[in-house]
């Protein structure tokens, strides 16, 4: 393989999703991620840094000024950039929600605001007296509903890529007062023009759109989700025409619960990079998103941030590459990769995340029950085990493995329970149910030690902020399954002449779905419920 030199090579973590990474543990990262040769860090805060306004990041430990000189001095001390990745348009809920400035609709701020400007040239401040760098993300993804709200009534109806353009050169022009270069994701300059999608093949793009990115903002386009080169490349060449100082964001799946995808992140990443080095991409980051509550440690996609880099760097002696992976943190690869493997339950290995949604599915109205196939509970039986082995090799990483272990002892019952319980509910056997009565107790025995090691792992690397979302979810999870269990006792006494919701027959997930095939469902209200929930 040719030699190809990145000018930055980064990694993007987000600390949004209620896992803010404590100072400790930020710093472990950044010297691990030095050693593979990473030489950037994008914190992305979408409320969680200090500004000049009490309520932006209250109550979500957000990264105080303080802390965020002390990152900054320290990253830069081993020769790692630090670079701010903020939101200045959308995903901005969790301030919104306190009225304090006006929105348009969903999370989305209102443009062509006084006090939106106001907003944005507070972070804009504080960001540059904490940070060195002149260099900073500033969002704009995901606005799905520009214009479509508050601004509709008060403007009247305005395409989106006619509000973001203005928006964007409101924005560029405070970045201007602070000394910044700005990047934002370019997903909006595709999707108003291409049914809200973002990846296209390769074409020329629309006159109108070009005319509207402002040439004084650097584009990053972002994608996970390919393996295949040439998808890759068509969405360079459009960017091209963008702009000739287009970044590439990829990502190490961590986003779909507890447990990471490491090797299919690897799978899509490689083609990616190939790409990047065909279309002459210099800078490069990897994100690692925390949807759902951020609830995968950063340290777990170690495997897919070690081969990816390597990849880049052009190292294809594999067993040189697996030395240095030993010598760096301490666990053969191999082992190391095994932390994905609770979500592994077909030969395929495909994006889906079982370990999460069977964890919380219900054991009565558990409509993601038409995913399980009976036997699997030894499947993750056998999981508990491995990875119990594997967490006893590292004392570094140890917590990490133990975590997943005692999940997969969970699910060594939990998987199946409530498929088991409808399939004897429903052929009128009451000695199964009697039986199952005893699975019902050992779940929550489990669940409580699995609870305890994810409370340790939690406190070892974020900061306390956001792990209550998790006590509700599972102290939720354990109370269901013993009212559950209640009830299955009353019915098999006669005390109780049906369960209503062991009555009802299953139906297919998605439209598409295959009975007895994994999906990815990554929200726990929705897992653990049909009905409107509130948490």
């Amino acid at each position: 393989m040719a030699k190809y030199k990145f000018n930055t090579f980064g990694v993007m973590l987000d600390m949004s999703r209620n896992s803010v990474m404590n100072l400790p543990s930020l710093k472990d990262f950044m010297r691990l991620i030095k050693k593979m040769g990473y030489n950037c860090v994008f914190l992305y805060t979408e409320d969680t840094y200090e500004i000049d306004e009490p309520y932006f990041g209250y109550l979500r430990g957000r990264y105080s000024k303080a802390e965020m000189k002390e990152i900054d001095e320290f990253a830069s001390s081993i020769g790692i950039e630090v670079i701010p990745c903020i939101q200045t348009l959308a995903h901005l809920k969790t301030y919104l929600r306190w009225c304090k400035v006006p929105g348009d609709c969903d999370d989305i701020l209102l443009t062509d605001d006084s006090k939106t400007y106001e907003l944005i040239d507070k972070m804009l401040a504080s960001l540059s007296e904490c940070f060195k760098t002149r260099r900073i993300h500033i969002g704009m993804d995901e606005a799905h509903m520009l214009g479509r709200g508050r601004h509709l009534d008060i403007h009247g109806y305005e395409s989106s890529i006619s509000v973001i353009k203005r928006h964007l050169t409101r924005v560029i022009e405070l970045t201007k007062k602070y000394g910044y270069t700005p990047m934002l994701w370019s997903d909006m300059f595709f999707r108003s023009w291409n049914n809200g999608k973002y990846t296209i093949p390769k074409q020329t793009l629309p006159a109108e759109v070009i005319d509207a990115f402002n040439k004084e903002v650097i584009p990053v386009y972002w994608d996970y989700y390919n393996n295949n080169k040439q998808a890759y490349s068509d969405m360079m060449y459009n960017h091209s025409q963008l702009s000739d100082k287009t970044w590439f964001a990829g990502g190490v799946w961590g986003w779909g619960g507890l447990v990471p995808f490491n090797e299919l992140s690897i799978n899509n990443m490689i083609p990616a990079i190939d790409a990047c080095r065909e279309h002459k991409v210099k800078d490069v980051f990897i994100t690692l998103w925390g949807d759902d509550g951020g609830e995968c440690s950063h340290f777990a996609e170690i495997p897919g941030l070690y081969s990816i880099i390597e990849h880049a760097k052009g190292n294809t002696d594999e067993k040189k590459s697996r030395e240095k992976f030993k010598r760096i943190f301490g666990l053969d690869y191999e082992d190391f990769l095994a932390i994905d493997i609770p979500n592994q339950l077909t030969e395929e290995k495909k994006i889906a995340n079982p370990s999460k949604y069977m964890l919380y599915s219900d054991p009565f109205a558990g409509f993601l029950d038409y995913t399980v196939t009976f036997g699997m509970g030894q499947k993750y039986a056998d999981y508990a085990k491995k990875l119990s082995e594997i967490s006893k090799k590292s004392r570094k990483f140890g917590y990490i493995f133990k975590t997943e272990a005692l999940l997969c002892s969970v699910l060594e019952i939990k998987y199946e329970l409530g498929a088991k319980t409808r399939e004897a509910y429903q052929s009128g056997n009451k000695e199964a149910l009697a039986t199952l009565l005893g699975d019902y107790t050992e779940t929550v025995r489990r669940i409580k030690a699995f609870y305890k090691a994810l409370a340790y792992a939690w406190h070892r690397d974020y900061k306390p902020n956001g792990f209550e979302v998790q006590q509700i979810r599972i102290g939720g999870l354990m109370q269901r399954i013993e009212g559950c269990r209640e009830r299955l006792n009353m019915y098999i006494k006669g005390e109780i002449d049906k369960i209503e919701e062991l009555e009802e027959e299953i139906l297919p997930v998605y439209r598409n779905s295959i009975k007895g095939e994994p999906v990815y469902f990554n929200h726990v209200p929705k897992a653990s419920s049909v009905n409107v929930t509130y948490f």
